[in-house]
């Protein structure tokens, strides 16, 4: 199978119609699209250490975030995105990205994150440009917010979560949405969600749907939240005969 004809056949599984108007995934670098792809480096992030890898093994990196998100106006080395661009044309690494299209797809980061955490999805909820993105469904049994919110850093693997709610609140209706999830918390809680399982998202949200009593926010981390996927992606490569190692692209850590 040809790089082109990879990226075809992972197009057709996550198609760019699921994906937001402002996001920018898709076939980010091939400098020859005709090249062989019998190998594959799944990553959440197209970072340079990611990029090296794929070169050492002779891979195609697939990544769930954009290489090249915002737009390169330059291509000068010394800068992330230029030394990543000039890394994967010169080491003739192929780099493809499924972004918000892999969030919304069935099967993706959210449906990943909500079985990783032990909710069973019974529906979708999401915003005006991506309205079926986030997740929700129940627990097997109702917990206090502290006892999910332990519950879920352990299933992920978090250093840490930040909880905005009443830690003896009772919750059973859980709305997940992976990475950047602060604005679909007024969605959450129009489902009835008691509380929002997302990676990040800004202080003062959190803090409004606390305050209202409408619904909790927990934040388990940007990468941690949506790394559930990964083996996801590698399952897909797989079942298409690629041969496929998942490289871990977490560079941060906590005191």
């Amino acid at each position: 199978m040809k790089v082109h004809e990879l990226y075809s056949a992972l197009d057709a599984l996550w198609p760019r119609t699921l994906s937001a108007e402002w996001d920018n995934d898709g076939l980010m670098c091939a400098s020859d699209p005709e090249r062989e792809a019998a190998r594959a480096v799944v990553s959440l992030d197209a970072t340079l250490p990611a990029i090296l890898f794929a070169k050492e093994t002779g891979a195609v990196l697939v990544t769930h975030h954009p290489m090249i998100f915002r737009g390169a106006k330059t291509v000068v080395a010394g800068c992330a995105i230029p030394d990543r661009i000039i890394e994967a044309v010169r080491s003739g690494v192929a780099v493809m990205s499924f972004h918000t299209r892999l969030d919304a797809a069935d099967g993706g980061v959210n449906d990943a994150l909500a079985e990783k955490i032990g909710v069973a999805v019974s529906g979708k909820f999401g915003g005006e440009e991506c309205p079926t993105i986030g997740r929700v469904g129940t627990l097997d049994a109702p917990v206090t917010l502290d006892e999910f919110a332990r519950r879920v850093r352990n299933s992920l693997g978090s250093p840490f979560v930040r909880v905005t709610g009443d830690a003896s609140r009772k919750v059973s209706k859980i709305a997940v949405v992976g990475g950047s999830g602060g604005d679909f918390i007024d969605a959450a809680a129009a489902v009835g969600a008691d509380v929002l399982v997302t990676g990040e998202c800004g202080y003062n949200r959190a803090e409004d749907g606390a305050e209202t009593g409408k619904i909790a926010v927990l934040e388990a981390g940007h990468y941690h939240s949506e790394a559930p996927v990964l083996p996801v992606i590698a399952k897909a490569l797989g079942e298409l005969g690629i041969e496929t190692e998942i490289f871990e692209s977490y560079p941060q850590w906590t005191i």
